[in-house]
């Protein structure tokens, strides 16, 4: 495999300076992070919050399971293989959904409502059905948007009629790779023609935004195998493609273990990989959105990128500027104007409370004003590459700032800080240092890249 060299831009590549990447960062699908949630946020603060929501408002349900579960996988999710189990989860969540639902205003709008896991066509379209059916009847929904994310090895034609018959027209399938033998090392084993004919399904069901989740830096993975699955995945025309370097923290995910370490690609090796498939996609027209997203020209993503709207949450990169997220289900988060609340993770748990008309939130971080103009700052950057910094939080930053700016990864114009092209790969590292938790936290996060 031919890597970045330290310093190296020949060729339109991106410039590698290792010594920038040593610290592991968040991701920033929030901030404060999730590393900040503490137990002082709870039931009250959920009932409160549900009852100042106005206006336009998405929906995240989270269905923790699987009915394979991954070795790389570090969701909370965990196998549909006890019924009863899986039955009394959904129980839990129509509970909860009318928990949430009558402390909602009446001015209230849902206009989005995202389905994610876990799996959740782990659970049976008939279960989906029932549970459209309580979201319903409890929830303000105003002809919204579905999107979904799906697991194409249990991907059966009843979902594909349930999903048709909705109108989902968002849909994301969890890919990763093309390559047989890195399926084997990963623990998820799904033939091309599998990943084809869930495709075709999910087009002929009406989806026209569809997803693929992708991965670099596998063990074993060359930059041979990533050009192989990057090209099969614009062949067969998805419309976005989510590029996640591979986060091994076996130290926190026991289930990563399995994975054989000695064979994971070193960091230059990474770089290299996240570099070539940036220009590789690129190259075949998708829109470049940060440095590891990609969507088609025409696709919602591609045009909040070129009017400049793009919004980051708890999905991830998005065109939905939703003021309020609520969340729904064991571990998920919902994000209100001035404070983030996580559900109780623990699905037991999280049933317990639900079954006591409890609200189940267990964790969470109240916002700050400072906290809220970091934020901006670090949103800004991560979506447009661009961010206007106060000059007390500028000057805080800026000793820890002129490295990039030496190399020419980041510019400075009066209090604009902006990314240069080369700076792409740093955005996250960057965007971190307007973190005041990151400057003295020990917290492992995943590489930058």
């Amino acid at each position: 495999m031919k890597c970045a060299r330290s310093g190296d831009s020949a060729a339109g590549m991106w410039p590698y300076h290792p010594e920038l990447l040593e610290t592991p960062v968040p991701r920033y699908t929030s901030f404060p992070t999730a590393a900040e949630f503490g137990p002082a946020i709870g039931p009250a603060d959920m009932d409160a919050a549900l009852r100042r929501v106005s206006g336009n408002t998405s929906l995240y349900i989270h269905i923790p399971f699987c009915e394979k579960i991954c070795w790389y996988c570090g969701c909370n999710t965990g196998a549909a293989n006890r019924s009863q189990r899986l039955h009394g989860y959904l129980d839990a969540l129509h509970r909860e959904i009318a928990l949430a639902g009558v402390r909602l205003p009446r001015d209230v709008a849902i206009r989005r409502i995202a389905f994610g896991g876990g799996s959740p066509n782990a659970i049976s379209p008939t279960d989906f059905v029932r549970l459209l059916d309580a979201l319903t009847l409890h929830m303000p929904l105003d002809e919204p948007d579905y999107s979904i994310e799906l697991d194409p090895r249990t991907l059966s034609a009843e979902w594909g009629e349930v999903l048709g018959w909705i109108g989902v027209r968002y849909a994301s399938l969890g890919v990763q790779t093309f390559d047989p033998a890195l399926q084997a090392a990963i623990g998820r084993i799904q033939p091309d023609e599998q990943i084809a004919a869930a495709t075709a399904m999910l087009r002929k069901a009406g989806v026209t935004s569809l997803n693929f989740d992708l991965m670099y830096g596998l063990p074993g993975q060359t930059l041979s195998t990533l050009e192989a699955t990057l090209k099969r995945a614009v062949e067969l025309g998805a419309d976005r493609i989510a590029l996640f370097g591979y986060a091994h923290v076996p130290h926190l995910i026991a289930r990563q273990r399995r994975i054989d370490a000695s064979a994971l690609p070193d960091q230059a090796e990474r770089f290299a990989m996240a570099d070539f498939g940036y220009r590789l996609l690129t190259a075949a027209g998708y829109v470049p959105v940060g440095f590891d997203h990609f969507a088609r020209p025409g696709d919602p993503l591609a045009n909040a990128v070129a009017e400049q709207r793009v919004h980051r949450n708890f999905q991830g990169f998005t065109d939905d500027h939703a003021q309020t997220l609520i969340g729904l289900g064991a571990s998920a988060i919902s994000s209100f104007d001035n404070i983030l609340i996580q559900n109780d993770k623990n699905a037991g748990r999280y049933r317990m409370k639900v079954s006591q008309d409890v609200l189940p939130a267990a964790h969470g971080v109240a916002r700050s004003p400072d906290d809220s103009r970091r934020g901006a700052v670090i949103t800004a950057l991560l979506c447009r590459g661009r961010a206007r910094v106060d000059a007390d939080l500028l000057g805080d930053v800026l000793p820890r700032l002129q490295p990039f700016i030496d190399r020419d990864l980041a510019a400075l114009d009066d209090l604009t800080l902006t990314l240069r092209p080369g700076g792409l790969p740093y955005a996250r590292t960057i965007a971190a240092l307007f973190d005041p938790c990151r400057q003295e936290s020990l917290r492992r996060f995943s590489s930058a890249v």
